[in-house]
């Protein structure tokens, strides 16, 4: 019965999805991509490291089913990066052992094993991945998938080097190359013309490219609206507010009004199966600094196989023997290829060669999440595929002083894979790592899966920290790939744990998690002690603020921090090293767009404006009035705070809420909430339009509701209406939550309660002002005061807190994941009511969440991808790289698919006398010393007079101080000076104090110079 109910919900003729799981991935996808999924087979050949990335990526993704194949025996090596193998596994079929774990990431994708290969069993695949190979058997299975119309995949991996190709046939519709919002906006002016030009509101930019395809609505007088593909027009962009669009003439005058709307056109893209590609490849290029490389590895690919073939195994690491036969190979392969000999970089292949038998987890998450991704657009035609060779490699990452052959010769350990790349002293370094991971959501999780097969930690002196105050819910469960339903409403930072200690026991006992936010408030755990102990810092956290902090944490301690991040298909990484970086905090990203409030409140024009205003007004509704009773129930002065600060809002509130429109019982909710859709649908557009009627002309003589600025329609009540009815469920549920009172949702009590209900005809006021512009606030006070509205009648009419002991009424925080309680149904209904006063589309419950929501679109490749970038940093931070150029920032766009790689930006420096620093350096004084020897001491060493010293908020000296002041202070230890004039007493936790200071040269000149640290225990 489960498996008929998982085929009904994804897939098997049903359009539904289930977006509580999906919901992050749904944005990025949208729902069609998500359909054809769930109408999609696919099968991966080969569950190396490599092959459980891509199928994990896949079944976490949502396909119809995923199949596996590979009878090869587990070996103890294959542990080092096949995360779903364990030791009791050793032996089996790698596809029979990992089946079951692959089986348990999403319910709605079974898993099953293909024993043999026979082709014309494979008909039936949608996709289908060859991990690794022999070229004979990538060109057998592409002729094979190629004349059947199967999407192909082949990818591999060799320590440090990566490669992928594609063929996804004929004719291969991509329907959206991008995956970016479509563009919209609003015209002012559309030419009759033979090139007609179109001028938008200059209130922003168009954005549009030359090439794109705009539609147009809403115009007025010209006959060019339409609503689909047909009647789109080529756009060439003359300026940031001017486009033209080709032929006019005959469509009539431009009147006023209307919008375009960017529309995406599919392109048809012809393949060629990897017998033609071998010979004449298109690259995509992984890393513009490396130009020529892609060349050399489809050369030394090919060339793997064939040494492979005439050897019966692959060069052994290090062993100069195996490199000098292998590029003999490479020179007759790059013949056959066409590939000129000069054109080959032959030390990249001798480094293919040393490191062929090499296997790494971070190299693997990076192409097993390019490769997962091709798989989704293959199914969907959703973004631009791989067109169609990528090479990648990331060599910077190898030591300094490189490892010999002795030294990564395999001994039959979990890691040869990575010792055959670093060596086994390398690895011993990677064992004894002490990190600290801040986040354990879809980056920690990745994040720690690649630690624990790369073995980090798991030596006599490692240890990894772990900190996420989050609990487990099920939209974690699409991308977050150690948490399982049985882990629902767990610590993430305690699921984690356990997930990968399982995945590799040398980590039992090495990491320790906190369910903590880091912050001031937590520097009593996260402080002092707890950073020296440990050799660096990798955030995986969802927020700027939090990610800042942890920066300035880093400068502070000299601690290296590896950052990442994602958005839908986007990933970035930077690196940030003492001593050798700009910090995170160094460049900030521009300020999010916001809506003006006047806009919000009078003018909306978009869905998004009445997103926002329904979002406000589900928080003045349902949670703000209900904490504002519960402080008069409990402040004993609430009353006399409220009359001297003269706000009779809040008092109002609390008498609509605790004496006008308090519930007795759910029927009274339903009526609260029909009176709230008046007032806001029907009367509070009549007095708008009272106010500002629809034929009002401005001073400049235009009609004042033209522009962005639409005139609204009120509604009438309609309980035939679902939006209406919607509506009105949803409030009287919510307002009912905040008394206590049990819900309802039976349309037969509602309709009984409204046919009852009669409401009064609105009247307009007069002399109401609205407001036009954020910067011109009006006054209606006059307007809206009544004879019952001043401060002691209306608190004489409040009941006393002591006649209601214990009461209190239940605010509702704002959970947008859960369908059930009503959040999202309110703010959908209230926005799409809005929305139809002001004739703009109305959107549907996952649209709205997501901006009301603020949801941040995320898919399980992109993270996958993102980690193993960091990951392949954290290489280099361990062999304690000094060379910035030998670092990569990172930017991944996966939709188009974009690589973009460069070198961190350096540090900042700055200049007093001679001597340089930047944000790393600091003044550092062992020694709890006085303030007259600080002086002294800056004085002679550093030729810096001290003019003023403050720490934190803390004024310690300045010349300007009284010479009494001063006389007491200067014989001050510098710890007692900081409690004194704080008056608060230094935390047990900190053994530094930090000290801000102004100083002056020997030319009395005001200099720049760093903070000054002093330990003082």
């Amino acid at each position: 019965m489960a498996a008929i109910e998982v085929d009904s919900v994804l897939g098997g003729g049903s359009d539904a999805i289930d977006e509580s799981l999906y919901s992050r991935q749904l944005y990025v996808l949208g729902h069609e991509a998500m359909k054809r999924m769930a109408t999609s087979h696919v099968l991966v050949i080969g569950l190396s490291g490599l092959g459980v990335e891509i199928a994990k990526n896949i079944c976490l993704a949502g396909v119809k089913s995923v199949t596996v194949s590979d009878p090869t025996p587990v070996t103890l090596p294959d542990l080092g990066t096949q995360f779903f193998l364990r030791e009791e596994d050793l032996g089996q079929r790698r596809d029979e052992a990992s089946r079951p774990r692959l089986a348990e990431l999403n319910a709605y994708t079974p898993v099953s094993v293909l024993p043999t290969l026979v082709l014309e069993e494979l008909k039936k695949f949608t996709v289908i991945v060859l991990v690794g190979g022999t070229s004979e058997e990538q060109l057998s299975l592409n002729d094979f998938t190629h004349k059947n119309g199967i999407k192909f995949i082949w990818t591999a991996t060799a320590g440090l080097f990566g490669a992928a190709f594609t063929d996804f046939g004929e004719q291969f519709p991509v329907v959206d190359a991008t995956g970016e919002t479509p563009l919209a906006g609003m015209v002012v002016e559309i030419e009759e013309a033979e090139d007609a030009m179109v001028t938008c509101l200059d209130e922003s930019r168009h954005g549009l490219e030359d090439g794109d395809y705009v539609r147009f609505s809403e115009v007025e007088g010209m006959d060019i609206n339409s609503a689909g593909v047909e009647g789109a027009r080529k756009v060439t962009v003359k300026g940031p507010y001017t486009f033209t669009i080709g032929n006019t003439v005959g469509l009539g005058a431009y009147k006023r009004g209307g919008w375009f709307h960017q529309v995406k056109i599919p392109k048809l893209l012809d393949f060629k199966p990897l017998r033609e590609s071998l010979l004449a490849p298109e690259y995509l290029i992984a890393d513009f600094a490396k130009f020529a490389r892609p060349s050399t590895l489809h050369v030394g690919f090919q060339a793997l196989s064939a040494f492979k073939l005439a050897h019966s195994r692959l060069p052994a690491p290090r062993s100069a023997a195996d490199a000098e036969a292998f590029l003999t190979i490479a020179l007759e392969t790059a013949k056959a290829l066409n590939v000129a000999e000069e054109d080959l970089e032959k030390d990249t292949l001798k480094e293919l060669a040393y490191q062929a038998t090499g296997d790494l987890s971070p190299i693997n998450a990076v192409i097993g999440g390019f490769v997962a991704q091709e798989v989704l657009k293959g199914i969907s035609g959703k973004f631009g595929p791989l067109f169609q060779h990528l090479y990648f490699d990331a060599l910077e990452a190898l030591p300094d002083v490189p490892p010999t052959e002795a030294d990564t010769a395999p001994a039959g350990s979990r890691y040869d894979g990575q010792i055959a790349v670093f060596g086994r002293e390398f690895q011993k370094k990677i064992e004894n790592q002490r990190q600290f991971l801040v986040g354990s959501g879809a980056i920690g999780c990745e994040m720690l899966k690649n630690w624990s097969m790369m073995g980090l930690a798991t030596g006599e002196k490692g240890k990894i920290y772990v900190t996420d105050l989050d609990t487990i819910e099920k939209s974690n469960l699409n991308r977050q790939f150690l948490f399982r339903k049985t882990d629902l409403g767990s610590f993430k930072s305690e699921a984690a744990r356990r997930a990968v200690t399982e995945m590799n026991e040398g980590l039992k006992g090495k990491i320790d998690v906190f369910k903590l936010a880091v912050g001031g408030d937590t520097e009593n755990t996260f402080g002092d002690a707890f950073f020296d102990s440990i050799d660096g810092v990798t955030n995986a956290l969802d927020n700027v603020a939090a990610r800042q902090y942890m920066d300035q944490r880093c400068v502070y301690y000299e601690k290296p921090l590896l950052e990442s991040g994602t958005l839908g298909t986007k990933a970035n990484v930077q690196v940030v090293l003492p001593h050798l970086t700009e910090s995170y905090s160094s460049s900030q990203d521009p300020p999010e767009k916001s809506h003006p409030s006047c806009t919000i409140k009078n003018f909306p024009n978009q869905i998004e404006h009445t997103i926002a205003w329904s979002k406000e007004r589900f928080e003045e509704l349902f949670e703000k009035p209900a904490e504002v009773v519960n402080s008069y129930l409990s402040q004993a002065n609430f009353i006399e705070a409220a009359k001297a600060s003269g706000e009779t809002a809040q008092l109002l509130k609390i008498r609509s809420y605790l004496v006008d429109n308090k519930p007795l019982g759910f029927d009274e909710c339903i009526v609260w909430a029909r009176q709230q859709f008046e007032t806001e649908y029907v009367n509070e557009i009549k007095q708008l339009l009272f106010s500002l009627p629809k034929d009002l002309i401005t001073k400049e003589g235009t009609p004042f509701w033209s522009g962005p600025k639409r005139a609204p329609e009120p509604l009438v009540f309609d309980a035939k209406e679902p939006t209406h009815m919607e509506f009105i469920v949803a409030a009287a549920n919510l307002h009912a939550f905040n008394y206590g009172l049990k819900g309802e949702a039976d349309p037969a009590l509602f309709h009984k309660t409204l046919d009852s209900i009669v409401l009064p005809d609105f009247v307009p006021k007069a002399g109401v002002q609205v407001q036009i512009k954020d910067d011109e606030p009006v006054n209606n006070k006059e307007a809206a005061s009544s004879e019952d509205d001043d401060l002691a009648t209306i608190a004489s009419n409040l009941p006393a807190p002591s006649t209601l002991a214990g009461y209190r009424m239940v605010p509702v925080e704002f959970e947008k994941d859960d369908d059930t309680n009503f959040h999202m149904a309110f703010i959908t209904a209230a926005s799409n009511l809005r929305a139809m006063n002001y004739g703009i589309k109305t959107a549907d419950q996952h649209h709205t969440k997501q901006i009301a929501g603020k949801i941040i679109p995320a898919i399980a490749t992109t993270t996958s991808l993102a980690t193993g970038l960091v990951c392949l940093e954290l290489y280099k931070i361990i062999d304690g790289k000094k060379d910035i150029e030998k670092y990569k920032n990172g930017f991944v766009n996966l939709a188009l698919p974009f690589f973009g790689f460069s070198e961190p930006i350096a540090m900042a420096k700055n200049k007093y006398y001679d001597t340089e620093w930047t944000i790393w350096d600091r003044f550092f004084i062992e020694g709890d010393i006085t303030l007259e020897q600080l002086i002294a001491h800056m004085q002679e060493k550093y030729r810096l007079e001290i003019t003023m010293l403050s720490s934190g908020v803390s004024m310690l000296y300045s010349g300007f101080m009284p010479k009494k002041k001063v006389e007491e202070r200067l014989k001050m230890p510098l710890s007692t000076l900081v409690e004194t004039v704080s008056k608060k007493p230094i935390p047990p936790h900190v053994k530094d104090i930090i000290f801000e200071v102004m100083v002056n040269d020997e030319e009395g000149e005001d200099v720049e110079v760093p903070y000054i640290k002093v330990r003082v225990r």
